[in-house]
Order: structure tokens, then sequence, then C-alpha cells
């Protein structure tokens, strides 16, 4: 029975912070006046900032592709930089902010080179 008990606390804590980690991120995107993810349309440029969950190198057509998974704390969008293998910088949990054009492939949102700029 402690076990369980030590097991869904282990849990909540997770959730918990998980949750202030989305609530932290949103509130860094109001002071810097960027869009939410969420509130942008296929198509249209944006403004966006977040912090990158993951970074993987992805060849597309036989071309090296980096592709990160940028989240803001409303939702997430990847980003594909054609033609590299690795960025200086690109890591798993910087933050940074992008611009370019989203569109939706699949079900993913998705921005193809953007400019960027590391976010301290």
């Amino acid at each position: 029975m402690a076990e369980k008990s030590r097991l869904r606390r282990s849990i909540s804590r997770w959730a918990n912070a998980t949750d202030q980690d989305a609530r932290d991120l949103r509130r860094e995107n109001v002071a810097r006046a960027t869009v939410k993810v969420e509130d942008v349309e296929d198509r249209e440029r944006a403004k966006l900032c977040g912090r990158l969950k993951t970074v993987t190198l992805r060849p597309r057509g036989g071309v090296p592709a980096l592709e990160a998974e940028l989240d803001d704390g409303t939702g997430s969008v990847i980003v594909i930089w054609l033609g590299r293998r690795r960025i200086v910088g690109i890591d798993p949990g910087v933050s940074m902010s992008i611009e370019g054009r989203i569109g939706t492939q699949g079900q993913q949102r998705v921005i193809y080179n953007p400019r960027y700029e590391l976010l301290p």
C-alpha cells in the first residue's frame, strides 16, 4: 500500500512540475510580446518563443535536416533547418525565439528554416 502512495506522490510531483514549467513559459512569452503557438493560423508569419524539448537529425529526401520541437506552454511546433546536421547552441532545454511562416504537416505545426535567437 505504501508503494502505491509513493508512486502517486511521484507522479503528482512530476505533473505539477510540468504544469509549472508550462505556466512559466507562458509568462515569459507574454513579457516578450510574442504570439502563442495555439493562436497562429496556417501560412501566417509569426514570432514565437519557447524552450526546445527535443533536437534530432532526421534526413529528408536525402538531405540532412535538423529538427527541434519548440514548446511555448500552449503548444509545440516542429522547427526544421534543411541542409544542417548541427547548429551550435541548439540543444534540448535551450530557450529561443524563432520567426518564420508556420504550416501544418500531417497533424503537426511546422516552421522551415526560421530566423532564430538563443535566449538566456
